[in-house]
């Protein structure tokens, strides 16, 4: 395996870190006395606590579905459940704080646009991902899991993105805030197309027939790999391909 396959989900939870750290701060905020920065938030608690434990079961869980060792059919599944539905509550209440709360100072319009764009499509992408899975497209669902994933942890991105330009030129406001958010979530979804596109999946699953002479089909063409992965499965389990890898389902054909 090589070391930056087992380092991906280590940086991803890196990456995470920032943000996730912020969210707590920014929760345990909500029992401190009202401030002009947290008056919003105790007004309407509800969406941003939402937003925080949505966003970092998301980001946290979801790094480490990116991982080899990890990537096998019953943990996917279970973790899955508990992934999906989390990240769509983050960017469901994401876009619910975008439009019920007051913009702070220092926003504006164009990041209120972005913020709408990027949490509906992130949204889309976790609905695209779920509905591929349940017909088995195995490589539609990656790669709609893999955008979705790359837009809810782009607050860790838009730290990495901002600090030089607080460093060198002070704390950004209006436009050149929105700019600089807004290249975040552009350069997260780049590099996800460009690494989707360079470890494929598998497409829809395929059924699978035996020949007169034993060997494994796949859509009526025979497939040598399949006779010999099938031979060291256990009896009646399929190897399918799941992500990069494979893993013996029981009960598949």
């Amino acid at each position: 395996m090589p070391l930056r396959t087992k380092l991906l989900p280590a940086s991803l939870i890196l990456l995470s870190a920032v943000p996730v750290i912020a969210g707590a701060a920014r929760v345990s905020a909500l029992a401190a006395p009202v401030t002009a920065d947290n008056a919003r938030f105790v007004a309407a608690p509800v969406p941003i606590v939402l937003h925080i434990v949505g966003a970092t079961v998301f980001c946290l869980l979801g790094a480490l579905q990116f991982s080899p060792a990890l990537r096998r059919r019953s943990w996917h599944r279970v973790s899955g459940r508990i992934t999906l539905p989390c990240g769509l509550v983050a960017a469901l209440s994401g876009l619910w704080m975008t439009v019920g709360y007051p913009d702070p100072p220092g926003d504006g319009v164009l990041l209120a646009a972005f913020r709408l764009l990027f949490g509906s499509l992130m949204s889309a992408a976790l609905v695209l991902g779920f509905l591929a899975i349940r017909r088995r497209d195995f490589r539609a669902h990656r790669m709609w899991m893999i955008r979705g994933y790359a837009i809810g942890i782009a607050a860790g991105t838009q730290v990495v993105v901002t600090v030089p330009w607080v460093v060198l030129f002070g704390t950004p406001t209006g436009t050149t805030r929105a700019v600089l958010l807004g290249a975040a979530w552009v350069i997260n979804l780049a590099v996800a197309e460009w690494a989707g596109r360079r470890t494929p999946g598998r497409g829809p699953a395929a059924r699978r027939r035996g020949t007169p002479g034993g060997a494994s089909t796949v859509d009526g063409r025979p497939d040598a790999r399949v006779g010999a992965a099938e031979r060291s499965t256990t009896p009646g389990t399929t190897l399918v391909r799941w992500g990069d890898g494979d893993s013996a389902r029981p009960g598949d054909v």
